[in-house]
């Protein structure tokens, strides 16, 4: 068997592998207890966008089969010197007063046409199997910039369920001080807006944790499931890991850029198939005559009898087009694919330095709330409450107080929302979105 024949089996048995239907699995996924791991395993098999680029890498193995397909013969079969006045004649078909003819015709094609459609083709396949690659790249990151959504929208949620759950016992502690007269009924009004407020807050953040989860349904294939879905995979720490390397070979490593590579050399392989149309191909063909026995339509007409067989040689003659309108657009999708390539070169190192950058930023400002803010609000806020069980401190300061733990708490959150992000980005635009060390 040709190497040919084997690169079209591998491509069919890769098409054929694509196109089945992924493998169920072993266990139904509980969304409920949803950790990243199984999103994204969802994520592989679910996702319509992926689907949509498996599709496109079947469409281009199917090219390789038609670029490496060779010109089919053509058959004629006709019939001439019809005399309308006697007919066709009676008898069998040899005996048939009638000429006629069979030819077959085949182009030989020149100029290594064959072998350049195939590099084509192929170029163009490795192209879209980088797609492929790439399209998986962004889906995990956009993936995980909703899951990340989700468990910031959770921890809002438990937020603000904390301070309503304070300031409903703040409520009935004052409700019984006020019936004592130890209290004055504006401040129980004051805690009691606050606690309204808490509510408010509430409800504003279970919408929000709501389209979080409809975020994330629809990446994994489960927007039956919308409501179950919750996030529980911790927050990365600051000191994940972060793999890394020269900047050069990290942006020859992304799909995106050898996408564009194997684009660049599938001009290259166009530019020259379509200088190649200026070597002539050569047409040859056979025919068979056959001239029926007729002795009264041979005296009539003067036609012969018997069988003839003939061999033609055509070549197209380059009188007034020589294919420079083919040639010309080649050449200038050979450029665009050049300035393709150095545009998408350009994209990732921006891509990763920028990446980088926001990473640097968001790990210091969480381990700021880590380290001081959130320790000395909740501080400032257990104090505040012990001085206003003894009455050293009057209603607006306590209330201050929890306002500002609540807003450093949602801060705080926040901001590990962003440093998760920021660290999915930065292994994104490196091509290494499993943190692997390469």
């Amino acid at each position: 068997m040709s190497r040919l024949s084997y690169h079209c089996l591998g491509s069919v048995a890769l098409a054929l592998a694509l196109a089945l239907p992924p493998a169920a699995p072993a266990q139904e996924v509980d969304l409920s207890a949803l950790t990243l791991p199984q999103a994204e395993g969802l994520l592989q098999t679910r996702n319509r966008e992926l689907q949509a680029a498996r599709r496109a890498l079947e469409a281009a193995g199917a090219g390789i089969l038609s670029a490496g397909a060779h010109p089919n013969p053509t058959l004629s079969l006709g019939v001439a010197q019809i005399n309308p006045s006697v007919g066709v004649g009676a008898g069998s078909y040899s005996e048939k007063i009638v000429d006629t003819s069979v030819r077959i015709d085949q182009v030989i094609e020149r100029g290594d046409r064959r072998e350049l459609r195939l590099a084509n083709a192929r170029s163009l396949e490795s192209a879209s199997t980088e797609d492929l690659s790439d399209a998986q790249r962004q889906q995990r990151l956009a993936l995980r910039n909703a899951y990340y959504d989700l468990l910031f929208a959770q921890d809002k949620v438990d937020i603000a369920r904390d301070t309503i759950s304070l300031f409903q016992g703040s409520v009935r502690a004052a409700e019984l001080r006020l019936k004592a007269g130890d209290i004055a009924a504006a401040d129980v009004a004051r805690l009691r807006v606050d606690a309204l407020r808490a509510q408010n807050d509430a409800r504003a953040a279970e919408a929000d944790q709501r389209r979080a989860q409809l975020a994330l349904a629809y990446m994994i294939g489960a927007e039956g499931k919308t409501i179950g879905i919750r996030a529980v995979d911790p927050w990365p720490s600051i000191y994940s890991g972060r793999p890394g390397g020269a900047v050069d070979e990290l942006i020859e490593e992304r799909p995106d850029v050898r996408a564009a590579k194997s684009r660049f050399e599938a001009a290259q392989n166009a530019r020259e198939l379509a200088r190649s149309l200026r070597t002539r191909d050569v047409s040859v063909g056979a025919s068979y005559d056959h001239y029926p026995v007729n002795p009264a339509y041979a005296q009539g007409s003067g036609a012969g009898t018997g069988s003839t067989f003939g061999v033609f040689v055509s070549v197209p003659l380059f009188a007034r087009y020589y294919y420079e309108g083919e040639i010309r657009r080649a050449e200038v999708d050979y450029s665009a694919a050049m300035e393709a390539l150095d545009k998408v070169r350009a994209q990732a190192r921006t891509d990763i330095a920028r990446a980088f950058s926001d990473l640097q930023a968001a790990a210091e400002r969480l381990q700021r709330y880590d380290e001081s803010l959130l320790v000395e609000a909740k501080r400032a806020a257990d104090s505040a409450e012990f001085a206003y069980k003894n009455g050293a401190i009057g209603v607006m300061d306590l209330l201050d107080a929890r306002r500002t733990l609540r807003a450093i708490q949602i801060d705080a959150a926040l901001s590990r929302n962003d440093h998760a992000k920021a660290l999915a980005a930065w292994q994104a635009g490196i091509g290494r979105l499993d943190g692997e060390a390469k």
